[in-house]
């Protein structure tokens, strides 16, 4: 019998990004004891790469913004498979939102007057992105960890949650494993939120870091939770594709923000051969209208690199699948540009992407200020995940809650820039509060000890297997055959092939040997990750094979067109008794009358 030792809270937080701070802040805000468990180290969330800034409807550089307007973009950015309370939730409580972490310290750039400074940002109509140069996820990061060092929280670095536990059919805690010495852990708890970000690493190309595993996504549908909006994956337009020392790294969008243009080999800027007629009077149609408002002149219209990321990321693809691409099979993103409208325009992208400069001159010897960078298509976000409550982020299963990326609702087939940051304090804020509250409610639960021997068992089998499997090909495989199947374009038969692979893979998981032992062994540690991997991989593809049409980050060739029938559902899948997936069709949650009125104002 493996032996392991019991922690006792009322709210455990998984995941320590914005999100998993701001909700471990609010539940012990609210007078419970809370532990936090991250799969790192505090400070290394996947939050301080978001470059960009926090989208919120302040009005502190354009006064026609308002959370009826912010509330508008995300809908239509979303292609209205969001839910609408999320998405009004949001754009009313996001500004409050910033303004408090303002208060706990955080340093914002700012406008001549002193105001928090907004940027410009693809999808958004008005100047919204509230912005830290081109580190704002990084300061917020530290603002919460400097803010919630003194309340009082349990910090669990460099643990791995394996399973959720139940008691019934409530949440009972979780059974994880400290990476280090390979001990075990069992987290008993009232109330579990889940914040472990995304699932970037089911890719073979992608600005996620090693962690993003899709561990949320994973363990709360093996706890019987529903997942929805799971065949939208977000292909980021703007990864580094060379040199190889820095390829996958995002460029922020807000390099496009401040004046930066895609152009192929030929040196043109194909962005203007391709914008959406919804979008149409929005956008610039030649150079110097696009100039004029990168400068700030409100009565110009936003250049059309400022598009939606699934169209900018489709319009590169197309660049390169039809010879104009760069060299290494991307475009050129080129902010040097500038040079021509500014006298000092090198000093002026050194003060506004201060992170951008340094990081490739450091790791490619890139001068950003006077050469393009070679980019394309990274994966980047997922949209899908866990399906919530729009106002307390509780999943299906009692006391299990989730916010941030792994939680689904907010952002529909589609994500704007900078909605991520607002996302995590908003809904990081309230799964926090309704954990807390959900915890003070209901007696402790009983600890299965069954199924904590069963997980602890499971997860040391491959120490005692014999073979030559490896993890490590194992994922590697995966990620190289989702990345070609699965990725920016997708078509039928190569989903079904994809889904094929991964059965493939499935059997080889339950082979796969560890050597070694279990203090500091990564292929245990790779072992264990590919359930996960293995799980969101076959949820995005039966997905991506039921959505018949293309409508924002699902793109079908065969189908490359919308269905006006598809707009009405949104994709859930569960898990079976027989233990095999299963899909079913949700109608979209209905717009209030209110809600109609409102896009119907913003629709120029």
């Amino acid at each position: 019998m493996a032996e392991y030792q019991v922690l006792e809270h009322d709210v455990l937080v998984i995941g320590a990004g914005g999100a998993g701070l701001r909700a471990a802040i609010e539940a012990s805000a609210n007078g419970v004891k809370v532990g936090l468990v991250t799969k790192s180290l505090l400070g290394k969330a996947h939050t301080v790469m978001a470059e960009g800034g926090v989208a919120a409807a302040m009005a502190n550089v354009d006064d026609r913004d308002n959370w009826r307007v912010h509330f508008a973009d995300t809908m239509r950015g979303g292609q209205y498979l969001n839910h609408p309370r999320m998405a009004e939730l949001h754009a009313k409580e996001a500004p409050e939102r910033v303004r408090e972490l303002e208060a706990w310290g955080a340093l914002f750039d700012r406008t001549k007057d002193g105001r928090i400074l907004q940027r410009n940002f693809g999808g958004h109509r008005y100047a919204r992105l509230a912005h830290v140069g081109d580190r704002t996820g990084l300061e917020m990061i530290r603002t919460l960890q400097d803010h919630g060092i003194h309340l009082g929280i349990d910090v669990h670095m460099e643990h791995t949650v394996v399973d959720l536990l139940k008691d019934g059919d409530r949440i009972a805690g979780a059974f994880a494993y400290d990476r280090e010495r390979g001990r075990f852990k069992v987290f008993h708890a009232k109330a579990v939120v889940l914040a472990t970000g995304g699932i970037g690493r089911a890719f073979q190309i992608t600005s996620n870091s090693w962690e993003y595993t899709g561990d949320g996504h994973s363990l709360a549908y093996h706890a019987g939770a529903s997942l929805k909006d799971m065949e939208f994956v977000q292909f980021h337009p703007t990864g580094m594709v060379w040199p190889p020392s820095v390829r996958g790294l995002l460029v922020t969008e807000g390099v496009r923000g401040e004046g930066g243009v895609l152009r192929n080999k030929e040196g043109r800027r194909f962005m203007f051969d391709d914008i959406p007629d919804n979008y149409k009077l929005q956008t610039a149609d030649n150079e110097e209208e696009a100039w004029r408002y990168t400068i700030g002149d409100k009565n110009a219209r936003r250049p059309p690199e400022l598009l939606t990321r699934d169209h900018v990321a489709r319009c590169i693809a197309r660049e390169v699948r039809e010879g104009r691409g760069s060299p290494h099979g991307g475009v050129f993103l080129d902010i040097a540009w500038i040079k021509e409208k500014l006298p000092n325009a090198a000093e002026h992208i050194k003060r506004k992407l201060p992170s951008m400069y340094h990081q490739f001159k450091q790791l490619a010897d890139l001068d950003i200020t006077q050469e393009p960078m070679e980019i394309g298509p990274t994966t980047h976000y997922m949209m899908g995940g866990v399906n919530v409550h729009p106002d307390s982020q509780m999943s299906d299963v009692p006391g299990l809650f989730a916010a941030g990326e792994c939680a689904a609702g907010l952002h529909g087939a589609n994500r704007l820039g900078g909605n991520s940051l607002s996302d995590l304090i908003v809904f990081g804020k309230r799964a926090g509060e309704f954990a807390a509250k959900f915890a003070k409610e209901h007696s402790t639960p009983a600890l299965p000890k069954d199924r904590v021997d069963a997980v602890a068992r499971i997860a040391l089998e491959p120490f005692e297997r014999q073979g030559t499997e490896s993890a490590y090909d194992i994922q590697h495989e995966l990620q190289e055959r989702m990345q070609a199947l699965v990725g920016i374009v997708r078509r039928q038969e190569e989903m079904e092939e994809a889904v094929a692979m991964i059965r493939r893979l499935e059997s080889r998981a339950a082979k796969a040997v560890v050597h070694g032992n279990r203090e500091y062994n990564p292929g245990w540690h790779t072992a264990l990750d590919l359930r996960h991997l293995l799980t969101v991989s076959e949820a995005i593809t039966i997905a991506g094979l039921d959505r018949k049409e293309s409508r924002g980050a699902h793109f079908r060739d065969d189908f490359p067109n919308k269905d006006p029938e598809a707009s009405k559902f949104n994709i859930v899948i569960v898990k079976g008794p027989d233990g095999a997936m299963q899909l079913k069709r949700v109608p979209v949650v209905p717009l209030t009358e209110e809600h109609k009125k409102i896009i119907e104002e913003n629709q120029a």
